[in-house]
């Protein structure tokens, strides 16, 4: 294999090997948990006033639960883009709004930190110490290594991001649970959502006495 292109392989993999990651750091379930609770309808609302990041990850998430039999209804779909840019909104104008829509339970998504580290990445510049592999002279050394295969090394920025979710008693208001997240590195929205959906719904399985529909 030419040196080019082996290096532009290793490349490829070492970026796909260093995607995004996710895991959960802590999470808190409320002893005093409802008995025989009968949850059917979770409101989601994911706290960004990014409208397009707010809209995917509470697709993503609404999508999931609703496969399991659980219906979903999203903040975004029933309050318009801006609704708390002016000013807190009223308890009960939420409230009253989100009960309405017979929501048993509320599931909340907000960043809580960020942290950035940029690292350089040394570049490479492959090394053949017998020249005899090229074949003689300039040419013979000077065609085995076009196009130049040399990575002067750059210098990048890993993200890592905090996130909460909380869920709460409609009725009551009190929460339920808790779960804290970190995500390293997203590659994208689309990703980002789709795993943090999983591993959320992993956990939730395994923590509270949801009773499935």
């Amino acid at each position: 294999m030419r040196p080019v292109a082996f290096f532009a392989c290793l490349m490829t993999a070492l970026l796909l090997s260093c995607g995004s990651s996710q895991k959960i750091t802590s999470s808190w379930v409320n002893p005093d948990w409802p008995s025989n609770p009968d949850y059917k309808s979770i409101f989601i609302a994911v706290l960004s006033n990014r409208q397009s990041v707010k809209t995917k990850i509470e697709n993503e998430l609404a999508s999931f639960i609703q496969q399991k039999g659980f219906t979903a209804i999203k903040s975004s779909d029933v309050f318009r883009p801006g609704f708390t840019d002016e000013k807190m909104p009223a308890r009960e104008e939420m409230l009253g709004k989100i009960r309405e829509l017979n929501s048993d339970v509320i599931f909340t998504v907000a960043l809580v930190d960020k942290e950035s580290e940029s690292r350089y990445v040394p570049g490479t510049m492959p090394y053949r110490p017998y020249m005899g592999y090229y074949g003689r002279g300039f040419w013979g050394y000077y065609n085995y290594w076009y196009p130049f295969g040399y990575d002067p090394g750059y210098y990048t920025t890993d993200k890592t991001y905090f996130l909460e979710g909380n869920l709460f008693d409609v009725k009551t208001e009190e929460q339920l649970w808790s779960v804290q997240t970190e995500a390293y590195n997203p590659t994208s929205i689309e990703n980002f959502s789709k795993e943090y959906a999983q591993l959320l719904w992993k956990r939730a399985e395994k923590e509270l006495p949801f009773k499935k529909p």
